[in-house]
């Protein structure tokens, strides 16, 4: 545990946002005067959609409410000089996706001028700096300031599952070199059997995090819940375990817990939650110029953060570079790239105890697996997929409920911060219910999709 943890350093506040970007910014900004006509004009982009499978332990709960996260779209940047950049964009889950008018106005411009827009978009951004690196034939990083780290921490992630496939895929992760792994906290699975039956899998020092995504409502009835998850030796973060809004209510669980509190950079400000004590660290993403931001208060205030930047293995050879140097990017980063059957990368990443090298060859500094591109490549949708989804939840006591895919993401999760569902109730277990053609299986998802969780 960091010894400064819920240490305030207010006094670093004010000299925060004073910190300018890394100094190579300055410096390519003042080669791109003299070069960047002839070596970083950017000639040329090219969007391909990929559609990913998951692998089959998580489809079973992808499929669930996520079955969307299988499009991704590449991003190939070409530079005047020939050099091109890879980047790439999760379509229905990202903090900005490439738009035509994106693609538009950069061409003709100096990659080094344009590519700390965050604005542009992931795998627009992603590519870009990706060109820039293999032109000058040094790693991202080296784009980013001063390499502080050789290697930095993993984890592995999946959505909320049952009990027996947390367990699962818990030994997988620790089996393949990780040392943590981040699931959801959720009212419909039984969160102390989740914890019992996953770490009966997996040793002391494999630690997991649990997202609640505020669904623990408030720190009365949560501090129970979060004390109990809290006896196992592996728990080590609770993320966003009621609103982050509530200032209040999360430093008296900052003060019932000995487990690290997470929250989401931004909500409260930053300023409020060192003043204030109502977190340890924080969740980071987004894009270049503000992930690079939230490192310096980070590092200013010796707050800890994950990364998460999410994807396939293209995102997560990304985020390795900030991860090697930004001083408190200390906690696992969240890529989300293990759900895939394919990573699209040629070498996937490895682990050792937790943690992946930072790569030192140019540009992301892995190659992509181009043949395999070719084979998952597919027309992009008009529109976010909706497949039909009829889920039953069901608990120990008889209590049977049944839930429907309605247009909206987060459905479930809005109909359980909306206490909808009995609040953390013993045995609680959820499936996917599949579609046989019944018209009991019809007249079900029908009435639950109008009319939202539904006793069954």
């Amino acid at each position: 545990m960091n010894i400064n943890r819920r240490t305030l350093l207010k006094s670093a506040l004010a000299t925060t946002t004073a910190l300018a970007l890394p100094f190579t910014r300055q410096a390519l900004r003042a080669e791109a005067a003299d070069a960047s006509e002839k070596h970083y004009e950017i000639v040329d982009i090219k969007r391909t959609t990929v559609k990913l499978e998951y692998r089959e332990v998580p489809r079973r709960h992808m499929d669930r409410e996520l079955p969307h996260w299988r499009y991704t779209e590449l991003c190939d940047v070409t530079l005047k000089n020939g050099k091109v950049g890879t980047g790439e964009t999760l379509l229905y889950y990202t903090w900005e996706v490439p738009s035509d008018e994106d693609v538009r106005r950069v061409i003709g411009k100096s990659a080094i001028e344009v590519m700390w827009d965050d604005s542009l978009g992931a795998g627009l951004q992603m590519a870009l700096f990706d060109a820039v690196a293999r032109t000058a034939n040094v790693p991202i990083r080296a784009l980013l300031g001063n390499q502080v780290y050789k290697k930095t921490p993993l984890s592995w992630w999946n959505i909320d599952t049952s009990a027996k496939d947390m367990a699962s895929e818990c030994l997988t992760a620790y089996k393949l070199g990780y040392s943590s792994y981040k699931t959801k906290g959720r009212p419909w699975f039984d969160v102390d059997h989740q914890m019992e039956l996953a770490c009966k899998a997996i040793p002391a020092e494999f630690k997991i995090d649990m997202d609640f995504n505020s669904t623990l409502r408030d720190a009365e009835r949560g501090i129970p819940i979060l004390k109990r998850v809290a006896k196992y030796p592996q728990t080590d973060i609770f993320e966003s375990p009621i609103p982050q809004s509530d200032v209040d209510g999360n430093k008296e669980i900052c003060a019932a817990t000995h487990v690290n509190i997470a929250m989401h950079y931004g909500t409260p400000t930053p300023a409020t939650v060192v003043q204030s004590g109502c977190c340890d660290g924080f969740v980071v993403g987004h894009g270049a110029t503000d992930l690079m931001a939230a490192g310096r208060f980070c590092t200013e205030t010796q707050m800890p953060f994950w990364l998460q930047l999410v994807g396939s293995g293209i995102t997560a050879a990304y985020s390795l570079h900030f991860g090697g140097v930004l001083d408190q990017a200390t906690w696992p980063a969240v890529n989300c790239h293990q759900l895939y059957e394919n990573d699209l990368l040629v070498r996937p990443i490895e682990l050792k105890h937790g943690f992946a090298a930072v790569p030192d060859l140019p540009g992301i500094g892995h190659e992509i697996d181009r043949d395999m591109v070719e084979r998952l490549k597919v027309k992009r949708p008009p529109q976010r997929p909706e497949p039909k989804r009829l889920i039953e939840t069901t608990w120990t006591d008889g209590k049977r409920m049944f839930t429907a895919s309605n247009g909206r993401v987060n459905f479930m999760l809005t109909a359980g911060n909306q206490e909808r569902y009995p609040y953390y109730a013993p045995g609680a277990d959820t499936r996917l219910v599949k579609d046989d053609g019944s018209a009991r299986w019809k007249a079900l998802y029908e009435k639950a999709r109008k009319l939202g969780p539904i006793e069954g």
